[in-house]
């Protein structure tokens, strides 16, 4: 799904229950992550729920980025799903290029969030950019 059609899917929703109910089917999902990846250095900080995220280059050339997460909520690991629509196997540059804040803002999401969520969001999209970096 990309960015587009995500908006679009928000955008049949009428109501906020609706939305997280569709993120939340999001995060049911993902891609499972391996318990071995489930360590310290894949676990996110300035989450107030449990996050991990790795990434794994592909070997084209470029080479594409692709991401795998998991968290112990569900609207979390929903928001992980939310983040991977738009950055999961995207080159570095694509990803570096892309403003996913400003689908943040076109779905609504940084009005619906709690702070400590919205945080966990912003924590995510810079580890993520920081892997796109290297």
């Amino acid at each position: 799904m990309s960015a587009e059609e995500l908006i679009e899917d928000f955008s049949f929703l009428e109501t906020w229950e609706e939305r997280f109910r569709l993120i939340v089917e999001m995060g049911r999902e993902l891609e499972p992550m391996d318990p071995a990846d489930k360590v310290d250095a894949n676990r996110m900080l300035g989450c107030q729920s449990r996050v991990w995220i790795t990434c794994r280059p592909t070997d084209e050339n470029p080479p594409r980025l692709h991401f795998v997460g998991d968290s112990d909520a569900q609207i979390v690991k929903g928001l992980i799903a939310v983040v991977f629509e738009v950055y999961n196997d995207q080159t570095p540059q694509t990803i570096l290029d892309t403003d996913i804040r400003a689908l943040f803002a076109e779905l609504g999401l940084a009005n619906h969030l709690t702070p400590s969520r919205a945080n966990g969001l912003n924590s995510m999209v810079e580890r993520i950019r920081a892997f796109a970096a290297e």
